[in-house]
């Protein structure tokens, strides 16, 4: 969230003349401040012992950091797609539609999507740790990094498509069950979608939660 400007000047004028930052917020609030508001305002500043407020780093844009983000994300989805469709066919070798005649219900079709899924897990999926692994450590030599505007858009997107899929998910099995046409092979595709995102979600969710977890300190 930006931080208004008479706001943070607000707060590091308070901090400055040593008043409680339990007063600050009272202040604040009564003032008609959102809770939100305050809680950024006053998170932009470290406890610290230090003579003078200590400002947190920003949030800010960094070329470089965009890209790597981009390139992470987007093989986190590619990853994610195609193990799902990976699933899917093997889900369609056990349980075989027999009413189906189309070319992808047929083994010939079931083996090329099955090629085409390993293959583009086998170079997404090594991109995607590898990048994790580089961004983790960035991260962990320099906190700060964790501000990185890129970062955090992509994340709460990530989140709210897993969350958006994960009800939808939940919508299509409870419409086939109310209806009687729930039936084994749906069901177990929908467990795989509904798995798979909801791995995303919890991860990236626990992300978040770590870092508002070292922000407060």
């Amino acid at each position: 969230m930006a931080i208004r400007e008479e706001l943070f000047d607000f707060v590091r004028e308070a901090l400055l003349r040593g008043v409680p930052r339990s007063q600050i917020e009272a202040a604040l609030l009564a003032a008609g401040w959102e809770r939100k508001q305050v809680d950024a305002g006053l998170a932009s500043f470290a406890e610290s012992d230090f003579a003078i407020p200590v400002p947190r780093p920003a949030p800010y844009l960094s070329a470089r950091e965009a890209f790597i983000y981009l390139l992470l994300f987007t093989t986190l989805y590619l990853s994610a797609y195609n193990l799902g469709q990976l699933l899917f066919q093997f889900i369609y070798l056990a349980i075989p539609d027999v009413a189906a005649t189309a070319y992808a219900s047929a083994p010939e079709g079931i083996r090329a999507s099955i090629r085409w899924a390993v293959s583009s897990l086998v170079v997404a999926f090594p991109i995607f740790l590898y990048l994790s692994r580089l961004t983790g450590k960035e991260v962990h030599r320099d906190p700060a990094k964790r501000a990185s505007k890129v970062r955090r858009w992509l994340t709460y997107l990530t989140l709210f498509l897993a969350a958006t899929i994960i009800i939808g998910d939940l919508i299509a099995i409870l419409n086939d069950l109310l209806g009687g046409a729930l039936t084994l092979r749906f069901l177990l595709k929908a467990l795989t979608v509904g798995l798979i995102a909801a791995g995303i979600f919890g991860y990236y969710l626990h992300d978040l939660r770590v870092e508002e977890r070292d922000v407060a300190r």
